[in-house]
């Protein structure tokens, strides 16, 4: 037996290749199927499954392509309602995999399909449980934002993954293994931990939701209290997984488009065109196209463009370092912005040479910061209600990045403002959208908090 999990940063998820006696499953893969295939290859052995825990609403799965690529058979959890073919598994179904069993787990509640699956080993032993969105290492799953459209409350939700966690995975061995669909960083949880596998032992000790210290009513208010908006492309990734998708080779030979610069410039002008710039925030702060958005290739790229662009049907077009097109295309169809209609030919290199106009992002380190704060600045906090929770600089305003859309024209009647983040990226990211939106005074704080609390003497405000 061979458990192998595909860790994919940008998305603090996690994908799991399960193979035995020349047969292999896939659970939750990422739309880019070709690591799967290659792992399949390797291990002489056929892709009989694609185990899906639920629909997933931040990233566009690779269930589809994969079925399509290798025979395997789809597999959803009781409730689940696909429109294309698949197996609707039963609660407690057992599927066997060469020597070794994966059994559905109905674990609902992040979703109302959620599912978990059990591996046992060739012996009969639990080994693991893969799951998903329900059980974080150090978290749970939020209330999934397509449910509570459906007309399900946050608060009833919660309570159903409450019962899952407590009645159906809370009681397997202490040995067994916890396999989650994601670690910190993405928007599917609030506080998870870094680490991506841990037993059930230990999860029983620091997991809220395992160690016996909240009632269920507790529970609910502990996981539904300050729950932030998921961002607004989740239920479109949603549909895509339950409804279908473009093949991905098919988008990357439609976005692959390299444009000279009269080209750029007249697609740019149309008003359902955003200018996506994935270079560094050093490269893009020191020259960028007007009316660029930054989102860095180097940063946690899909989620903070699906949170700050929205609206998957809307054009892109991509300024990227030479060479990294084909990545960036890739990595935004992972979450379903599928419109890339070309990419500047040569990059801002051949814009700046062809005596086109650059803009910049002033910027200035925290012990610069540390200088000016007597001065009563328009200081910009862009990190969550929760990191803020952490500690914040006295008269610093809270907005955090996920709403910045909804929130930045309550800042049209300050003067220069100057922007933090937690390190610098996502700081980079709201300058660059307040400039396009006619904010031309924004200054970035480099290495935001983390160099503010390092290098500084400022005083640092916490909640009690």
């Amino acid at each position: 037996m061979k458990v192998e999990q595909i860790y994919t940063g940008c998305l603090s998820q996690g994908a799991y290749f399960i193979e035995s006696n020349g047969e292999a499953a896939i659970i939750d893969p990422l739309r880019d199927v070709t690591e799967y295939i290659k792992l399949a290859k390797d291990n002489n052995s056929k892709i009989k499954y694609v185990f899906e825990t639920h629909f997933h609403a931040d990233f566009v799965s690779g269930h589809i392509t994969l079925a399509n690529l290798t025979g395997a058979t789809i597999v959803y959890g009781p409730k689940a309602d696909p429109e294309f073919e698949a197996l609707i598994a039963e609660d407690n179904q057992v599927f066997k995999i060469g020597d070794v069993t994966l059994t559905a787990i109905h674990t609902p509640g992040h979703t109302l399909e959620s599912t978990s699956f059990l591996l046992k080993d060739e012996s009969g032993k639990e080994h693991a449980i893969f799951t998903g969105d329900t059980l974080f290492l150090g978290d749970v799953g939020i209330p999934d934002v397509a449910q509570r459209y459906k007309g399900i409350s946050k608060e009833e939700l919660a309570g159903t993954i409450f019962d899952s966690v407590n009645n159906k995975i809370k009681p397997l061995p202490e040995d067994i293994l916890i396999y989650p669909g994601h670690g910190a960083g993405s928007a599917c949880g609030k506080n998870m931990m870094k680490e991506t596998v841990d037993t059930l032992a230990n999860q029983k000790k620091i997991n809220y939701a395992l160690n016996g210290t909240l009632t269920k009513s507790n529970f609910i208010k502990e996981l539904t209290d300050n729950l932030p908006e998921p961002p607004a492309y989740f239920p479109d990734n949603v549909k895509l997984n339950q409804q279908g998708y473009s093949d991905l080779n098919k988008i990357l030979k439609k976005s692959s488009r390299p444009l000279n610069i009269s080209e750029f410039k007249k697609l740019s002008q149309n008003h359902n065109t955003i200018i996506l710039d994935t270079r560094s925030q050093d490269d893009f702060k020191n020259g960028y196209v007007p009316n660029s958005i930054f989102v860095g290739l180097k940063g946690v790229f899909a989620p903070w463009v699906g949170s700050v662009l929205k609206d998957i049907s809307q054009n892109i077009l991509l300024i990227c370092d030479e060479g990294q097109e084909n990545e960036a295309i890739t990595r935004l169809s992972r979450v379903g912005f599928d419109n890339v209609i070309g990419y500047l030919d040569g990059g801002v290199t051949s814009w700046k040479n062809s005596g086109e106009k650059i803009e910049t992002i002033e910027s200035i380190t925290a012990k610069e910061l540390e200088e000016k704060i007597d001065q009563n600045i328009n200081l910009i906090d862009v990190r969550t209600c929760g990191e803020r929770k952490n500690g914040f600089l006295e008269n610093s305003v809270g907005i955090s990045l996920n709403n910045i859309e909804s929130e930045y024209k309550s800042l049209e009647n300050l003067n220069k403002l100057y922007i933090h983040c937690a390190g610098g990226y996502r700081s980079m990211i709201a300058c660059s959208f307040l400039k396009k939106e006619g904010y031309n005074s924004v200054v970035d704080i480099q290495g935001g908090f983390a160099a503010i609390s390092k290098n500084t003497d400022l005083e640092i405000i916490k909640e009690n």
